[in-house]
Order: C-alpha cells, then structure tokens, then sequence
C-alpha cells in the first residue's frame, strides 16, 4: 500500500508541481527545452513504470486494504462506465496518432494553414481529455478503495494539464493560439455544437482502426496486463 501510495504520489507531483507551475520556467531557462524536455520524460517514464509496478503488487494482494470492496455499482452505472472508457482510449489513441498544436514538440504546427483536423475538431487535447474519460468510466465501474486514488488523482492531474498547455500555447504565440483557440474547444464537441467548427470522420480515417485494434486488445488481455478482467465472469 505505502509503494503504491508512494509511486503515484510522486507520478502527479511531477506533473502538476513541475509541469503546470512556473518551477517549469525556471528549469527550462536553466536547463534549455530540450534537455528538459529529455529529462521530464525520462522522470516521467521511471514513475510511471514504478506506479505500475506497485499496482500490480497491489492487486496481486488480496490483503491489502487498498482492495477492500467499498461499493458496487449497479449494472447501468458500468454500462456508462465502460462506455466512457472506451470513448477515452479511443480519443486518446486518435489523439496520440494526430498531429497538433498541443502535443509536445508540434507547438509549432498552430502556424499551419490548416491546423484543426481530424480528432482536433471535437476537442484540442483528445489525448488528455480521453484520459479524463477513461479515469471517469473507471471510478463508475471500479468498487475498490484503490480506485479513487488512483483514477482520482490521474483524472485532476490531466484537468489541470489541458488548462496549462493552453496558457502556455497563449503565451508563446499568442496571435496563433487565438486563431488555434477560436476554431477549437478544449471540452469535446462544444466547437462544434457552438458552429465554430465541423465535425468530418472522414479525417480520423485509419486512426480510428488502429484505436479499436488497442481497445480491442487491451480489453481482451485486461486480465493479463492488470490482474483483473475487463468484465466481470470472463
């Protein structure tokens, strides 16, 4: 329990205490960008692995308190639970696979001529927004103490992320980051709902196949991948 606590603990503290504060100021003006950049994913990646590793060792034992059943969630509230996480992993890996503004390294891509395509147009961060989603869906379909821990803590890490990246993308360019901003929206679908944008499939394209392939196999080796399976009796 005190690893697990631990690794994720350290995990959000890096991101939301070095990342979305000006401490990141700081070590980029004494470090450079790119070797900060190196460094913080380099941070990144070690923690993640760490809390990985504690969740396994945690769900590996049936002792530990964290997997004390607290609640069960009815049946129609794991529907909506997994039908949230399947929109998060599918917007997270549409959004990985499409070039934007927002991800790390293609800030410069806001001075495109066409910068807003594909999964850009239901909203401007699909990777971390299908975060949020998925963490959502896992706190309706996931009873144990754990649960709100660590889908909890992961979900207010990325909210606080996406409001960041955009001061960040304001203060760096801020007359691209108006256009950018202006044709976009960071909650989904509400650029388009607005009439600021237009929603076109088409554009997702072969992203959306290689999203159902990961969602599909990482629903089918849940059990495998996290100790547990994705649906209960199977």
């Amino acid at each position: 329990m005190q690893g697990f606590t631990a690794a994720l603990a350290a995990f959000v503290l890096l991101h939301v205490g070095v990342s979305a504060t000006g401490l990141r100021g700081v070590l980029v003006a004494r470090l450079g960008e790119r070797v900060y950049r190196l460094v913080f994913a380099l941070a990144s990646a070690a923690l993640l692995i760490w809390l990985c590793v504690e969740y396994a060792q945690l769900r590996a034992d049936a002792t530990d308190p964290l997997n004390e059943i607290i609640w069960t969630p009815p049946l129609w509230l794991r529907a909506i639970g997994y039908a949230l996480i399947a929109f998060g992993m599918l917007s997270a890996v549409i959004g990985v696979l499409t070039r934007g503004p927002t991800f790390m390294g293609m800030e410069n891509t806001v001075n495109d001529p066409d910068p807003v395509r594909g999964m850009l147009r239901i909203t401007r961060h699909p990777f971390l927004w299908g975060v949020v989603f998925w963490a959502a869906g896992h706190l309706l379909v996931n009873g144990e103490r754990f649960a709100p821990m660590l889908f909890g803590a992961l979900g207010v890490m990325v909210l606080l992320g996406v409001r960041s990246i955009d001061r960040k993308g304001a203060a760096r360019n801020p007359e691209g980051w108006a256009r950018f901003e202006a044709a976009t929206s960071s909650i989904p679908f509400a650029a388009i709902i607005q009439g600021r944008n237009s929603l076109k499939l088409g554009e997702i394209g072969w992203r959306a196949l290689v999203a159902i392939i990961v969602l599909a196999g990482v629903g089918l080796g849940h059990r495998l991948l996290f100790g547990v399976a994705a649906f209960p009796g199977t």
